[in-house]
């Protein structure tokens, strides 16, 4: 399946492949596999402590568990079960496609999907106690969080963002390339939503914290000399060179325990800026073309449709209830 998925798609496909479908379904044929063999394999993968099964104490240096003797009962969650059953339908879905098969055995067991946990999501005073936070201890990364917060933009669109995309003068971004770390490597994609080529209006706290980045900026590469990486990306390490996702996601975490604010991933700032887009009462519309959203039903169900104008308008009271004093 890896010609028409991405990098990482592809790489947490070949995960879930290696570590729960192969060990158990890999030495039958596709075409005597059965419903029943499918129906065996999830109902062991609910109550299987994969901890022995992968033999991941064993591996340790110290054993801690499993290998001594003490099973620690790791058994796979139902989003890992369920995650699992869809890999091994989308496969077998492509064989029938390259009539291998001829039914999907796998589509045929029923898995119910995982009732998703409540993330909790910041206030507006959260928001602005975190950039106030990071703006006064001078972190590197402070203008990238003015952009996760503001624009609900993904931790890889913002490492991903290039100078090249951004136009100050006209205050617009394009938000069409995303950073991922796959297989060891750090890969600069597309992003997978096509409304992202569509430039994204930047409210003034946005504006005028990239000024002040690239200023900064500009200041460190003539400091770094011949070691300045010069990628292109707006946000990068100390020499020019490509942010590691985890790296910032780690510095994120580390700034919300400072800030004294709840400790949230990365990914938490879109609904916080979801919420506040709600709290001023914008149109779904609007709020789904600041968002980025593929369909509107990621937003919520709405009946009109609404103007440029109104999604650059709704960024500047988004900007302002931030507040002038996080900058």
């Amino acid at each position: 399946m890896r010609p028409g998925l991405s990098p990482a798609t592809a790489s947490n496909y070949e995960m879930f492949s290696r570590l729960y479908i192969v060990p158990d379904l890999g030495d039958r044929s596709l075409e005597k596999l059965a419903v029943r063999d499918v129906q065996t394999w999830v109902n062991e993968l609910r109550v299987r402590c994969q901890c022995c099964f992968q033999g991941k104490d064993a591996a340790r240096p110290q054993p801690q568990c499993c290998a001594r003797g003490q099973c620690c009962n790791e058994v796979a969650s139902e989003w890992t079960v369920h995650q699992a059953w869809r890999v091994l339908r989308g496969a077998l879905t492509q064989a029938m496609r390259e009539e291998l098969v001829f039914r999907n055995v796998a589509a045929l067991v029923r898995v119910p999907v995982p009732r998703a946990k409540r993330s909790a999501a910041w206030s507006v005073d959260d928001a602005r106690r975190f950039l106030e936070s990071a703006r006064d201890a001078g972190d590197a990364m402070y203008e990238a969080y003015v952009l996760l917060l503001v624009l609900g933009l993904r931790r890889g669109e913002v490492l991903g963002l290039a100078w090249e995309d951004v136009d100050l003068e006209q205050g617009e971004a394009y938000i069409a390339w995303q950073v991922q770390r796959v297989d060891g490597q750090l890969l600069r994609r597309r992003t997978k939503t096509p409304s992202s080529d569509a430039p994204l209006p930047l409210p003034d706290i946005a504006v005028r914290a990239l000024e002040r980045h690239r200023t900064e900026e500009d200041r460190r590469r003539l400091a770094a000399g011949d070691m300045w990486g010069d990628c292109g990306l707006v946000f990068t390490t100390r020499l020019g060179d490509p942010l590691d996702p985890r790296n910032f996601h780690t510095a994120f975490k580390t700034r919300a325990g400072k800030a004294g604010v709840p400790i949230v991933p990365v990914h938490a700032t879109r609904r916080t800026c979801a919420s506040l887009l709600v709290s001023l009462d914008v149109h779904p519309r609007v709020a789904m073309a600041v968002l980025r959203h593929s369909r509107i039903s990621m937003t919520m169900e709405v009946y009109s449709q609404v103007s440029s104008q109104a999604t650059r308008e709704a960024l500047r009271q988004l900007g302002g209830r931030l507040g002038d004093s996080a900058i």
